[in-house]
């Protein structure tokens, strides 16, 4: 049996962790730039208010019923996100984190464990020790545990404890006869579409198509999915891996103008990026950087530039990526535009301690290293960017208004380490 662990309503669940007077009362959290709404609390789900809605569409609904409106706290989440992880992994030989607030635990060879005890219990831990609330799906497979958990939010009335286990055939059926096609994990809305036209509704329906139908609409994809609401494991738990490539990029809440401005912020994001090669071991031969302004203002004159680099050396030094970086930013940037987005990408990626040096040019890397290390270590305990380089002015890279004054409290309290998610780049 598999199990997914899922926060519920999950930024909001920390805002409330934060401040329990937002308990049972409408909260939204907004985007990067305090832009869209990425988080809504049950009370503000039965307002009507849409994932994703822009928020100064809704100001007179959030107004009118008295909705509390944050902007995000991205390094709060991280560290509840980290605690909840750390608190669920202990319970099982295997996980996969699937995203910030879902991850799988592998519950097979538990033959003598009463699943429903012992999830209860892992339930209970997190509550007590995060503060955050979650919900539990265990089934055979991890589509079904999606459907699990599903109906444990769905109906919370009817699973108190937040635990709701498939273990058996009626109980999968009974499932799969209530979920809606376009609910099944893995089926988008034009997949959906072509469902339907086929007379296919629920999940259920699904299952009365032979195989070869679905794989005519979704290929393999679609076998291997038909096979997990069966109860048959196509999908085991997936180990995390190193990145391929790393971008930093941002929207800036106001559009930029100065040179120097801009500049300071490309030399931050690939300040960033460098830190994250360090972080799982790798050094990047090239980077590439963009700017370009607001592609919505048509009253305004537009430009987008690119430009790329192949490093003499591979490298994962903040010096020499900011310095790489300055002078292709020194290459692309035009006067006269108001720029709103920029962004780094640094790829073609080498293992640190395989790296081929070029006999033609000087190598820093060695030279610089212990000190990115030992930046990073401080940074770790201490928190972001407080041991930076000089060109970074160490302002984030979004804006932030709805901050309130138990999260700047909180943080002048508290020193939160470093997680796997990181929403400032």
């Amino acid at each position: 049996m598999f199990a997914l662990i899922d926060c519920n309503n999950f930024f909001v669940s920390c805002e409330r962790s934060l401040d329990a007077t937002l308990q049972e009362k409408p909260v939204v959290v907004l985007s990067n730039n305090d832009g869209c709404v990425i988080s809504r609390s049950n009370e503000a789900k039965a307002l009507g208010i849409p994932m994703g809605a822009p928020a100064y569409q809704f100001k007179a609904l959030f107004h009118h019923h008295h909705v509390t409106v944050l902007s995000a706290k991205f390094e709060l989440y991280n560290y509840k996100s980290q605690g909840v992880i750390d608190i669920s992994k202990s319970y099982a030989p295997e996980h996969e984190v699937y995203s910030i607030d879902e991850l799988f635990l592998d519950f097979h060879g538990f033959k003598y464990v009463k699943l429903q005890t012992y999830a209860t219990e892992i339930r209970n831990r997190v509550q007590r020790e995060m503060d955050i609330p979650v919900s539990i799906g265990i089934a055979p497979t991890k589509t079904l545990c999606k459907v699990a958990n599903r109906i444990v939010k769905k109906f919370p009335n009817q699973f108190p404890d937040g635990v709701y286990i498939l273990d058996s055939k009626e109980k999968i059926e009974k499932a799969l006869k209530w979920l809606s096609i376009e609910d099944v994990w893995g089926i988008g809305r034009r997949y959906a579409n072509k469902m339907k036209d086929a007379g296919v509704y629920k999940a259920y329906d699904l299952l009365q198509k032979p195989e070869i139908w679905v794989r005519k609409i979704m290929g393999i994809h679609g076998a291997r999915m038909l096979n997990e609401l069966k109860g048959i494991p196509q999908l085991d738990l997936e180990k995390a891996s190193d990145k391929k490539s790393i971008t930093v990029s941002r929207s800036f809440m106001e559009m930029i103008t100065e040179k120097d401005a801009l500049r300071e912020r490309i030399e931050t994001f690939a300040l960033y990026c460098a830190e994250k090669l360090r972080k799982q071991n790798s050094c990047c031969k090239s980077l590439s950087i963009y700017i370009g302004t607001n592609r919505f203002r048509k009253d305004l004159p537009a430009y987008n530039g690119f430009l790329s680099i192949n490093l003499d050396n591979p490298t994962n030094s903040s010096i020499v990526l900011a310095r790489a970086a300055s002078q292709l930013f020194e290459q692309v940037f035009v006067e006269g535009f108001s720029y709103k987005k920029a962004g780094v990408f640094v790829s073609n990626f080498v293992p640190e301690n395989a790296r081929i040096t070029s006999l033609f040019e000087d190598d820093v890397q060695n030279k610089h290293l212990p000190i990115m290390r030992a930046m990073d270590k401080l940074n770790r305990k201490y928190g972001k960017d407080k041991i930076r380089l000089g060109s970074m002015t160490g302002e984030n890279t979004y804006g932030r208004k709805i901050m309130s004054e138990a999260y700047e409290h909180f943080l002048k309290n508290n020193t939160l380490p470093e997680a796997n998610f990181r929403f400032f780049s």
